[in-house]
């Protein structure tokens, strides 16, 4: 999140204004800094926050409307509650009248540094105060057009309640010149078909109509609603900047004919950029796959709820057999993660407190199949988030809605990691590394050992799969437990023969800490394991190699 990832400022107050607290420039996002990323096995940046969006901090001097505070989460305001699709965040421009080119030139270094560019796209709500200051000429803003006396009209960009004012419960509007008003309102943005959201609900965004009638569900799309162009005109303007790739912003919230139809567009332009739906409804995976064309979803409820659950809540560790079999045959779709924005921190006391008994929780969400793994900045570092900072209270997480800079990474940007931060950091990149060079967690099958390991295992407290590819095996062993594990694996003849592994003698060699060994593969094979206590073994296991003697 560029807003705090470069902020070097040591003395933020909470509430603080950006005068106050300072922010974070593109600018700052250097050559070094991107080199350090790619160096952790990184081959796409997210960069969060970058579309202009609703803030409390005026920039009317440089021409932008200023936002009613009132309608704003926070100094800073959240990323998700965009002001102009067409436009970058001013904050991050060290020039605000040249913040788009700042902009496009940190995509230019960001590809020099080998790596991708992935930016946010918000298609199911917008701020209360949506206004493009920087659209194309020709293109219309949202609501420009609408017909206010209609709650649902297939050609409105919004829903209206008519006849009602704007009065979200637990929210000071303001009085007088100052005050916030809206008439007819606008439904909230998570849903909220009424005139007055509470104050949990996103009342400082507005939903957008895709041609969904919420009273009967009923879809409108042909012909095709004024919200799908104009939402496919803003891919197309951000694609033309260079971006590879879109994180879509609750994508389950939007009709998954509209991602069929605007998908396709956008990769007749270009066939290799990605799409990423947040998503958390797994009923919906494999239509947003198959039907919507995303490359890939997040796996929140499936993988990310259940190592959360073995880690914090003593849910047994066989569990995770039911996260790829739920996911079986879109698996490599998946998006894993131990953190996001939305997400507690691993370090923090409303998580784990101590990230490095997170490693093999890292391993599994890492190597368990051929998709990507997401790391959130400051996480292989062990960020702990213990700031309330304003907005955002002590809640676990780094704040998304304030101004503000975090400890750990003003450290890692001057150079002065603590010991533990730089031994965490290493244990990130060894492991993420291993997933770009490691044939068979790059690119090889799985398989599930907990079927054949019942007496041989914790089952409570381990897990452990094979990965397999061209004739070679990795036996990946998590340890969740506070012992350590001395033991033997068993693989199975019918593990081998879907790896097509050849009975014979093996090199063993244990990516993690370097031990080395030989065994023979044949129809009852066992594998010795050593796995210290919150940790993991990755096994790889090779024909051994023998010298021709000459004759």
């Amino acid at each position: 999140m560029p807003r705090w990832f470069t902020n070097l400022n040591e003395h933020c107050v909470p509430n603080g204004t950006i005068r106050q607290n300072g922010v974070g420039k593109f600018n700052e996002i250097d050559e070094s800094k991107l080199r350090s990323i790619k160096s952790l096995g990184a081959t796409h940046v997210w960069y969060t926050g970058i579309i202009e969006h609703a803030t409390a901090t005026s920039y009317a001097r440089q021409g932008i409307t200023p936002c009613n505070a009132h309608v704003v989460k926070g100094k800073a305001g959240s990323p998700y509650a965009i002001r102009d699709y067409y436009d970058v965040c001013p904050d991050f421009a060290v020039k605000v009248k040249n913040r788009m080119a700042e902009f496009e030139a940190l995509v230019e270094r960001t590809h020099k540094a080998g790596l991708k560019v992935i930016i946010d796209f918000v298609p199911n709500h917008v701020a209360r105060e949506y206004e493009s200051d920087a659209k194309p000429e020709g293109v219309r803003d949202l609501g420009e057009g609408d017909n206010p006396m209609m709650f649902f009209e297939p050609r409105n960009n919004f829903y209206y309640i008519t006849g009602q004012e704007f009065a979200p419960i637990g929210v000071d509007l303001g009085s007088g010149d100052d005050a916030y008003r809206e008439f007819p309102a606008r439904a909230t943005g998570n849903d909220c078909y009424s005139a007055s959201p509470n104050r949990d609900d996103w009342y400082e965004t507005i939903k957008l109509n895709y041609g969904v009638d919420p009273w009967n569900g009923s879809t409108h799309f042909d012909p095709i609603p004024k919200t799908w162009t104009r939402m496919l005109e803003i891919l197309r303007f951000w694609t033309g900047k260079g971006v590879d790739g879109f994180r879509c912003d609750m994508a389950h919230m939007v009709p998954v004919a509209f991602w069929h139809w605007a998908i396709g567009q956008i990769k007749e332009i270009n066939p290799q950029l990605i799409f990423i739906a947040e998503i958390y409804d797994v009923a919906l995976y494999r239509s947003y796959i198959y039907d919507g064309g995303f490359d890939y979803l997040y796996d929140k409820v499936t993988l990310y709820d259940t190592l959360r659950g073995i880690m914090c809540e003593g849910w047994p560790a066989s569990d995770l057999t039911r996260c790829w079999q739920t996911v079986d045959g879109v698996g490599d779709h998946m998006l894993n993660f131990l953190e996001n924005h939305d997400e507690q921190r691993i370090a923090s006391q409303q998580f784990l407190g101590a990230p490095e008994q997170a490693l093999p929780a890292l391993v599994v969400s890492a190597t368990m199949s051929r998709c990507p793994f997401m790391l959130y900045a400051g996480q292989e570092l062990g960020e702990p988030a213990t700031d309330a900072e304003g907005y955002s209270g002590h809640d676990g997480r780094t704040t998304i809605f304030d101004y503000w800079s975090v400890p750990i990474l003003r450290r890692w940007h001057l150079g002065k990691s603590t010991a533990d931060e730089r031994r965490l950091r290493s244990i990130y990149r060894k492991v993420l590394l291993l997933c770009n060079k490691e044939k068979t967690l790059a690119r090889g099958g799985f398989f599930d050992l907990m079927y054949v390991n019942q007496d041989t295992l914790n089952t409570t407290r381990q897990y452990a799969y094979l990965r397999h590819c061209d004739g070679e095996m990795t036996l990946v062993v998590a340890n969740f437990g506070n012992e350590p594990v001395g033991s033997s694996v068993r693989i199975p003849q019918h593990a081998l023969d879907i790896a097509q592994i050849p009975h014979g003698t093996y090199a063993c060699h244990d990516l993690l800490n370097g031990e080395e060994m030989t065994i023979d593969v044949t129809v009852d094979t066992t594998i010795p394991i050593h796995t210290a206590p919150h940790s993991a073994t990755l096994l790889t296991i090779k024909p051994l190699k023998t010298k021709v003697k000459p004759s």
